[in-house]
C-alpha cells in the first residue's frame, strides 16, 4: 500500500487558503477547501507510489494539491488567471536565490550544473524503488556554450493528467519552471514536456548567454511555454 503524503503535511496549504479568501471570500474559501480535501483524497487513491521519500514528492504531491484545486473553484477561471499564483508557490525560493545567485557567471553555471548531476543520481536511484516516479536522464556541462542540459522521460504528474483528462491545467505547473530559472538570471530552452511531448527537456543557460538570444518562448495550442528557434532574417 503506497505511503502518499496527506494534503494536510503539504507547505503550500495556508498560501492556497489564503489566495481562497483573497478571491472568494472567507465563507466561500471554507466550503471550496473542503472540495480540495475530498479531490485530493481522491487523486490519491488513482496515484502510484511514488515514495513520500523520493526526491521529488513535493513536486508530485503539490501537483496533485493543483489537480484538486483546480476543479474546486467555482467559476473555473481561465488557467492563466492561476500563473502568477502557481508560480509564486512553487518557485519563490528562486526569487530569494536570485538575490545572490546568477547564471551568466560562469562559475554558477557550473555549479548548477553540479546540483542537476547529484540530482540526477538521485532520480535514478529513487526509480530503482519508485519506478512510477520521475525518470532523469542527464547530459555532460557544455562547456562551449556554458550550458547544463538534462531530461525527464517519464513525469508522474503529466502521466496523471493525461488519465484523467487534466492536460488543460498541467501547464500551470510545466510553465513555472521558466519563471523560476528567469529568477536565477537565467533562460530555460524547452522544446516539449512530457504533457505535450516525449520527453521534458532542460536546456538552462544564463539569460545573456548567446544561445538564449537564438530562441523565443511562446505558448503552444495546450497552453504549455516553449522555446522555438528563432528564424533567420533574410538578407537581400
Amino acid at each position: 500500500m503506497a505511503d502518499h503524503i496527506l494534503i494536510n503535511e503539504l507547505p503550500y496549504c495556508q498560501p492556497v487558503k489564503d489566495w481562497l479568501k483573497d478571491r472568494y471570500g472567507v465563507e466561500s474559501a471554507i466550503a471550496i477547501w473542503k472540495q480540495v480535501e475530498e479531490n485530493y483524497a481522491e487523486n490519491l487513491n488513482d496515484l502510484p507510489d511514488i515514495g513520500r521519500k523520493n526526491g521529488h514528492a513535493q513536486a508530485v504531491y503539490g501537483g496533485m494539491l493543483i489537480f484538486a484545486l483546480y476543479p474546486a473553484l467555482p467559476d473555473q477561471p481561465p488557467i492563466s488567471e492561476l500563473e502568477g499564483f502557481v508560480q509564486n508557490l512553487f518557485m519563490g525560493q528562486f526569487t530569494k536565490l536570485g538575490k545572490f545567485f546568477n547564471l551568466n557567471r560562469a562559475s554558477n553555471m557550473w555549479l548548477i550544473d553540479k546540483v542537476f548531476q547529484k540530482v540526477g543520481r538521485r532520480d535514478r536511484k529513487d526509480a530503482e524503488t519508485w519506478p512510477d516516479g520521475f525518470i532523469n536522464v542527464n547530459e555532460p556541462y557544455d562547456k562551449e556554450h556554458h550550458a547544463a542540459r538534462y531530461q525527464f522521460t517519464q513525469c508522474p504528474n503529466a502521466e496523471f493528467a493525461k488519465k484523467h483528462n487534466m492536460q488543460h491545467i498541467l501547464p500551470l505547473l510545466c510553465n513555472s519552471d521558466f519563471f523560476g530559472i528567469s529568477e536565477i538570471h537565467g533562460q530555460l530552452i524547452r522544446c516539449g514536456t512530457c504533457g505535450n511531448s516525449d520527453v521534458c527537456d532542460y536546456l538552462v543557460v544564463g539569460k545573456d548567454n548567446p544561445l538564449a538570444k537564438e530562441y523565443e518562448v511562446v505558448k503552444d495550442d495546450g497552453g504549455f511555454l516553449v522555446s522555438r528557434k528563432k528564424k533567420q532574417k533574410e538578407t537581400a
